[in-house]
């Protein structure tokens, strides 16, 4: 019967929504029934078993739910309403991200905003049914909230408007907003917050959502999360490790490209959605990775690695590199801001030195350099700390280049935390020779690996060998010295674009 739903809405309204936010994205009904297609058949058969969306916006993984049931307690339940008043009042219940999301939610599954009207397919005595909003506040702290770590200056209003405090995030016993116990927990948390940082920098808070759902214990618990985690990152170290180390995820479905997962929604770093099962321990993780309608599906230990490889392929290709036990790349690249210096920093009208800044180069005063001074002096290769693909973009050919647009700074010369510094030395061959490695495929097919999210920090090189600077290092050289394989290369260079090297100070 559950083409009472059909009957009733049009699901390409909601297949519309998906695309509004890149904070807050809104879920196709197609992605919808793959995530719950993870789930056992049986608990769709069973009217004792309930389900909990903690973060609503259009409802559809709650009418997803519902028709599955519909059709699945049919033998349990023959009569259809009284079937429709056991699922919807026994076993379906939702907490909306904001009130205009609760009354879509309410639409999408009682076919009325306000399902104790006439015009809802089953009666309830309050307005608001299992679906609930309750308009939260957020308890400031020297300047951000305890809970979420919002922006006091951002967020803090009093014109009525929406305040993105997420009741089940602010809550200090998630279990006792419904006082009962949830067997399935799913949903498509927020992403991030803007936290008041500079050029709209956002906190990302879709990792407190899965830690609330997991204080509630549920059998299962599965959400679409952006893939940023992987590698960890602002604020999201300790999760990475947590999920890495769980035995109970026992599935994840990677998307590299956002956009094979949200039609239209660009989210830097991919996504991911994932299993969670309480009552099972698995060595060994189903891990499925989709790009262009195509997937790879292996099985894998999550923390094999203390960063999480997406590329199930390049396992091998990294085991052989590794085995040598050479020092790697994020023992030498440098941090933010070399030199101590913000991107706004602009030359001088005078100076001893010179600052390569994003709009060129100008003189500057090395006494006004607070860090980075031993580096001033020698030939330093350095590029945009922004990745060239935004974190996984691929060309027409599937390929990627990896790093941006590299140069070569003379002594003398130094720069904004626009660019990192991959390597200092004292002669112009030595920064060539590391200039020219870095433009084969193998190394930036081994950054490749770590790259989650836009931006290139030195933990995204630790996979990829320091070279020896007095060599000038071919793609073949590399292939040899590390034992790969036909097929292994082939993998690096259907991935990776080839960089002709034409030496000097920059390649385009």
């Amino acid at each position: 019967m559950s083409d009472l739903f059909e009957q009733t809405y049009n699901p390409d309204v909601l297949s519309c929504l998906a695309n509004l936010s890149n904070d807050e994205v809104f879920t196709p009904p197609d992605l919808a029934d793959q995530v719950l297609d993870m789930l056992p058949e049986g608990i769709w058969h069973d009217p004792d078993v309930t389900f909990l969306d903690p973060c609503c916006k259009s409802g559809v993984f709650l009418r997803e739910i519902a028709k599955r049931l519909i059709d699945g307690l049919q033998d349990e339940i023959p009569e259809l309403q009284e079937r429709l008043d056991h699922i919807f009042k026994k076993q379906i219940f939702g907490i909306a991200t904001t009130e205009l999301c609760s009354l879509l939610s309410r639409r999408s599954l009682y076919c009325s905003k306000y399902p104790n009207c006439k015009y809802s397919v089953v009666q309830f005595d309050v307005a608001d049914g299992n679906v609930r909003y309750r308009r939260c506040e957020h308890k400031w702290r020297d300047g951000r909230c305890e809970y979420c770590g919002a922006s006091q200056e951002q967020l803090d209003r009093v014109d009525g408007s929406e305040t993105y405090a997420y009741e089940l995030i602010h809550s200090r016993k998630p279990e006792e907003l419904f006082n009962m116990k949830f067997d399935v927990i799913i949903g498509n948390p927020p992403y991030q917050l803007n936290d008041g940082g500079n050029n709209a920098s956002a906190r990302p808070i879709y990792q407190l959502f899965v830690h609330q759902a997991k204080r509630l214990e549920p059998r299962y618990l599965t959400m679409i999360i952006p893939a940023r985690w992987y590698a960890g990152g602002k604020g999201l170290d300790s999760f990475r490790g947590e999920m890495l180390e769980d035995s109970h995820i026992t599935h994840l479905v990677d998307y590299p490209d956002s956009k094979d997962c949200f039609p239209g929604v660009d989210i830097a770093g991919g996504v991911c959605y994932f299993l969670y099962e309480r009552d099972t321990e698995a060595s060994l993780c189903e891990v499925k990775t989709v790009r262009n309608n195509s997937s790879v599906i292996a099985k894998r230990k999550l923390n094999e690695y203390s960063v999480f490889i997406r590329d199930s392929e390049a396992m091998s290709i990294i085991q052989k590199v590794g085995a040598l036990k050479e020092p790697t790349m994020d023992n030498q690249v440098s941090s933010r801001k070399p030199f101590g210096l913000a991107t706004n920093v602009k030359p001088l009208s005078h100076g001893d030195i010179r600052l390569r800044y994003i709009d060129g180069t100008g003189p500057y005063e090395r006494s006004l350099v607070s860090t980075g001074a031993d580096l001033i002096d020698k030939w330093k290769v350095v590029a945009s700390y922004v990745a060239f693909d935004h974190a996984g973009r691929a060309d027409r050919e599937g390929r990627r280049k990896v790093l941006s647009v590299m140069r070569i700074l003379p002594p003398g010369t130094i720069c904004t935390e626009t660019y990192l510094v991959y390597g200092s030395y004292s002669t112009e061959q030595e920064a060539e020779n590391l200039k020219r490695y870095l433009s084969l495929r193998l190394p930036r097919y081994l950054i490749s690996q770590l790259m989650v999210g836009q931006h290139l920090t030195k933990s995204r090189f630790a996979l990829c060998p320091i070279p020896d600077v007095e060599e000038e290092w071919t793609d073949d050289a590399l292939y040899q010295k590390y034992g790969l394989t036909p097929n292994e290369i082939h993998s690096i260079e259907e991935s990776i674009r080839e960089i002709p090297y034409a030496g000097g100070e920059e390649d385009e």
